[in-house]
C-alpha cells in the first residue's frame, strides 16, 4: 500500500496571511497535479510567530484560514495537514489540522509542548491530547516542531498504532542538525515513516532551516530538501513497516514494566 506525500518547504511573509495563502495555493495545486494523496504545510505558515498579535489571526475551526485550507483540499482532491492559530473559548492554540480529500476535518492536534524561546507559553493554550487518526493507509500521528525533543510522544503514537507520523515546524537553521538527527531517531526507534516539513527564509531576522524530509522506518531518506523553496514529492510504501518490525522486533522485546519515566 503506497502513499504519495508532498512537502511544501516554503518561505513566508511575516504577518501577511493573504500573501502566504497565495503562495500555498500555488504549491497545493502543483501537488494535486502530481497526484499526491497528502500535502503537508509548515507550522503557522499563514502568520508566522506574530504571537503578540494573535487576535488578528486566530479563528474557530469553521472559519478564517481553516475554511480556506478545507476548500483547497476539496478543490485539489488531496489531504492537507498544516498548523494554524485556533481560537476556542477566547484562547488561542497552535493547532495542527488534517483535512481529507473532500475538505472534511478528520483530526485536530493542539501543540502539547510550548516553546519558551518563542514565548509560546505566554500567549497560547496547551494541548493535552496525543492524537492519531485512522486513514486508508493506516493510522497517522500528528506532531508539531518542539515535540521532536520529547520522544515519549512518538513512542505513544507508535504504540497506539501510528504507521506514519507527520511533523510541521518552524525550525531555525542554527539548530537544523538537531532537526536532522531527531527526525531520524524518531523514525528508527519507532519503526515508522516520518514526514516532516519546515520553513525556509527568515522570521524576525532568524534564518530558518529547511531540510524537510520523508523518512522510511530505517531512517532512510525518501525525499529531502536543503534550504530553498521547493515542493518535495515522494512515495511511501507502507508495507515496509511490517518488514522492519520482523527483522528487528523492537516492540516484541520491550519491557514496559521496567520503565518508570517519572522517577
Amino acid at each position: 500500500m503506497k502513499l504519495s506525500i508532498s512537502l511544501l518547504q516554503i518561505s513566508f511573509d511575516f504577518g501577511e496571511p493573504a500573501k502566504n495563502l497565495d503562495r500555498v495555493t500555488k504549491y497545493i495545486r502543483e501537488a494535486g497535479k502530481r497526484g499526491s494523496d497528502l500535502a503537508l504545510v509548515p507550522e503557522l505558515w499563514a502568520s508566522g510567530y506574530d504571537l503578540s498579535n494573535w487576535e488578528q489571526y486566530a479563528t474557530p475551526l469553521d472559519s478564517g484560514m481553516f475554511k480556506r485550507v478545507s476548500e483547497l483540499a476539496k478543490d485539489n482532491h488531496l489531504m492537507i495537514g498544516c498548523s494554524l492559530l485556533e481560537l476556542d473559548k477566547g484562547a488561542p492554540y497552535n493547532t495542527f489540522v488534517l483535512y481529507d480529500k473532500e475538505g472534511e476535518l478528520i483530526s485536530r492536534y493542539r501543540k502539547m509542548h510550548l516553546f519558551r524561546l518563542l514565548k509560546e507559553e505566554q500567549y497560547l493554550g496547551e494541548g493535552n491530547e496525543i492524537v492519531t487518526v485512522d486513514t486508508f493507509w493506516g493510522k497517522i500521528g500528528l506532531s508539531i516542531c518542539y515535540d521532536l525533543r520529547f520522544p515519549e510522544i512518538y513512542r505513544a503514537l507508535a504504540l497506539r498504532g501510528s504507521r506514519l507520523v507527520l511533523v510541521v515546524a518552524e525550525w531555525p537553521e542554527r539548530r537544523v542538525n538537531h532537526w536532522d538527527i531527531l527526525l531520524r531517531a524518531r523514525a528508527i526507534e519507532n519503526q515508522v515513516f516520518i514526514a516532516a516539513v519546515n520553513k525556509v527564509g527568515e522570521s524576525k531576522g532568524v534564518k530558518l532551516g529547511g531540510h524537510s524530509v520523508s523518512l522510511d522506518p530505517w531512517g532512510k531518506e525518501i525525499v529531502y530538501g536543503s534550504d530553498h523553496d521547493i515542493l518535495l514529492t515522494g512515495e511511501l510504501d507502507m508495507d515496509e513497516i511490517n518488514q522492519a518490525r520482523r527483522w528487528i522486533p523492537v516492540f516484541d522485546d520491550r519491557r514496559p514494566g521496567l520503565y518508570d519515566l517519572d522517577s
